[in-house]
């Protein structure tokens, strides 16, 4: 049964033992909210059905009772509690924390092909409405089940006419939602969709305010998001009337069961079949036998929902990690592509049989028009990615097989799409290194040609920079980015467009910072600027995926081929 619970709800081993566990305390329970109907009936039969040669238990004995009833049923509660409620929210815990490392250790590729408010609301959402559902629902749907068996039993047992009576509507209820459950199913499923289509239109909102103002695109985008909404309440009110009326339909015929038992009773009381206090004891059962029933009939429906969410989450779990050594001697930081090919999709190839060597101690750049592949090959480098074909080697060893966060720790990356934190300039910097010192942050800035405008913040570098750091300008963040991987001090360095958003006074400041980040390092750089490549000792020009050509910038220019080409073009341009 755990493994069972494993697979179909997508728990760990603890996580289905307690589920598990609570099923066995919720039947308990529901079996102890059937003692004080049967302690009643129990005090009446001896108080006024027993035969006068027949001593009743003193009053005491009934108080006493009833206290003892009182405690095992406190105790009862306090395990079901413990067993659903504290166990389901540790297991929740551990979900997330098991989603958050799966995301971890899965490749670039899978959030390329993934909107982030999708990852978002898996991680929240549908982990919180999983939490709510194994919380209130799942357990007391097995609890409920065991229980209508085993108080159904002992009815049939005492008197099967009565408990007929009592019992045949049973069947009827829950064979009209399990009738309907595909219908619910599918009508859960289009409204998870069209709910997600509104949050993934209020995420694109925000995050292109700026091109929907520019192009006076406010009418239309709100007009846009407005019709979304009304179909999402539309949608949201067809399900909640269907759900709805499902199950109250099977309430309903739940409800005729009292009405059977007072006519069948009645009838069973008239001709001496029954005595009144059996009468009487099914007709107290008829008030509370029916609250398991309902429960069942009500989380039959949520279960339609949770096999949505459940999918989601097995889906993150399904997808292959990137695994690797962690423990790995590197002899030397040499870069080497051989034959390298990669594609984003079968059909979107981007690198085709790409071979080059970036040597410790130089600075490999990497040319060519837009779409050639330049950021991908970079990306490969730091196995961002892992390759369809060939090898990438960092000091003669396979990256493939390498943990990508064992590798990383060797890699300072400038990206030209520069990412920051909710946080102090100072922290930012020292994403670098952890525990870098106050002093080593200032001079890393300074390095970067940060110092000036930190200086100017109110804060200084305590000055939190906003989301993404939407205080500072785009040659300001690049900086702030520049000098988190001076600090890191890696061995290897990634370039991509480093310098992209300075102006020219300002990139001619920022090389001596760069001159002292790649200083007898491996060093792959990216960039459009001819000028930026200019003192490179090896380039390599990629066109179409392909490298068309690689060499020194001398040997490059003597060819006359496509790097002679650019820098002649990008003179041209600069000289009119």
């Amino acid at each position: 049964m755990t493994r069972y619970f494993q697979n179909r709800f997508a728990l760990s081993e603890k996580g289905a033992k307690d589920l598990r566990r609570g099923i066995v305390f919720s039947t308990l329970l529901n079996l102890a909210l059937m003692l004080p109907p049967t302690y009643l009936f129990l005090f009446l039969m001896e108080y006024i059905g027993t035969q006068p040669q027949m001593q009743p238990h003193t009053l005491w004995f009934y108080l006493l009772l009833a206290t003892g009833l009182a405690v095992v049923m406190f105790i009862i509660c306090r395990w079901q509690y413990d067993s659903t409620y504290t166990a389901i929210y540790t297991e929740s815990a551990q979900r997330r924390i098991g989603i958050a490392e799966k995301l971890r250790r899965l490749p670039l590729a899978f959030f390329g092909e993934r909107n982030l408010s999708d990852l978002t609301s898996t991680v929240m959402e549908d982990c919180t409405q999983l939490e709510h559902i194994f919380s209130h629902a799942v357990p007391q749907i097995f609890a409920s089940a065991l229980s209508i068996i085993l108080i159904a039993a002992g009815l049939f047992s005492y008197d099967w006419r009565l408990a007929s009576a009592l019992f045949w509507v049973v069947p009827l209820g829950v064979a009209t939602l399990l009738l309907s459950r595909h219908k619910l199913a599918k009508a859960f499923v289009h409204l998870y969709h069209v709910k997600r289509g509104v949050t993934e239109q209020i995420q694109e909102g925000l995050e292109c305010v700026q091109e929907i103002k520019s192009y006076s695109g406010e009418q239309e985008y709100c007009h846009s998001f407005d019709q979304r909404l009304k179909n999402y309440e539309k949608d949201l009110l067809d399900h909640e009337l269907v759900a709805g009326v499902l199950v109250n339909l099977s309430a309903v015929l739940l409800k005729l069961g009292m009405p059977s038992v007072i006519l069948v009773g009645a009838w069973l009381l008239q001709y001496g079949d029954v005595s009144v206090f059996t009468y009487l004891a099914f007709l107290i059962a008829s008030a509370m036998v029916y609250n398991p029933i309902h429960e069942v009939c009500n989380n039959l429906a949520i279960l339609a929902f949770l096999d949505v969410r459940i999918n989601r989450v097995k889906e993150i779990n399904a997808m292959p990690a990137q695994e690797g050594d962690k423990e790995v001697q590197i002899n030397g930081y040499d870069i080497e592509f051989r034959n390298v090919s990669f594609a984003y999709e079968s059909e979107k190839q981007i690198l085709q049989n790409v071979s080059f060597k970036a040597r410790q101690g130089e600075v490999t750049a990497l040319v060519g028009p837009s779409g050639g592949g330049k950021s991908t090959a970079t990306k490969l480098a730091a196995r961002f990615w892992d390759i369809n074909g060939g090898q990438i080697l960092v000091g003669g060893k396979d990256i493939s097989g390498i943990d990508p966060e064992t590798l990383l720790k060797n890699y300072a990356i400038v990206f030209q799409d520069v990412l920051l934190f909710n946080a102090s300039v100072a922290d930012n910097i020292r994403i670098g290194k952890r525990d870098a010192t106050d002093e080593e942050v200032r001079r890393v800035a300074r390095l970067a040609q940060c110092d000036d405008f930190i200086n100017r913040m109110p804060n200084g570098y305590d000055t939190i920079i906003g989301e993404n750091g939407e205080t500072l300008s785009g040659g300001e963040r690049q900086r702030i980015s520049i000098a988190r991987a001076l600090l890191k001090n890696a061995p290897i360095i990634l370039l991509d467009e480093a310098t992209a958003s300075l102006d020219a006074e300002n990139e001619t400041k920022i090389q001596a910072g760069i001159s002292e980040l790649v200083r007898d390092k491996t060093v792959i750089i990216i960039a459009h600027r001819m000028r930026t490549v200019r003192n490179a000792d090896h380039i390599v020009v990629l066109n179409g995926g392909m490298v068309s050509e690689q060499g020194t910038p001398d040997e490059l220019m003597a060819k006359n081929g496509e790097f002679a080409r650019m820098v002649k073009l990008q003179q041209e341009n600069s000289d009119k």
